[in-house]
């Protein structure tokens, strides 16, 4: 199969996310992204940055904040695993991902994450005092994800 990690700039891993996600845009940031290639051709890309909730934002925590790949098999695993890796490495002790409902997280149950935490819908990020645009993500429930150590 020769699927294999690669390293992707900030940049190649938005223009990925912007080309195969299928209900998010790209990030504003990161701290690192790892690729998946299979024959020298990137087929998925894992964007890691700070948790997006603050609560989880101690300086010890990273969040996967986007997957995305063209549908080749066993790269969200690989992703994921990598992900962990790599963040376990440059010294975080704890990686985060959320699903939305209805998605199943088995490539997350194949690189061996658990779901820790059910989060109910949320009406989105707009408030009366801060409005904001609505991406099409509020309202939905999500899990929360770790990797199991």
């Amino acid at each position: 199969m020769s699927l294999r990690t690669v390293p992707v700039t900030f940049a190649e891993a938005c223009r990925f996310v912007a080309e195969w996600h299928r209900h998010h845009r790209p990030p504003r940031g990161h701290k690192f992204s790892v690729g998946a290639a299979q024959h020298d051709v990137l087929v998925g890309v894992a964007v890691v940055g700070r948790p997006v909730a603050r609560m989880l934002d101690d300086g010890l925590t990273l969040e996967v904040t986007r997957v995305a790949t063209d549908g080749t098999r066993h790269a969200n695993s690989l992703l994921y695993a990598a992900a962990w890796q790599a963040a376990r490495a440059l010294g975080y002790r704890r990686l985060v991902t959320y699903t939305q409902d209805g998605e199943s997280g088995a490539s997350l149950r194949a690189s061996g994450w658990r779901i820790v935490a059910s989060r109910p819908p949320q009406p989105g990020w707009s408030r009366p005092s801060r409005p904001r645009i609505d991406h099409g993500t509020a309202d939905i429930a999500r899990s929360r994800w770790e990797p199991s150590s």
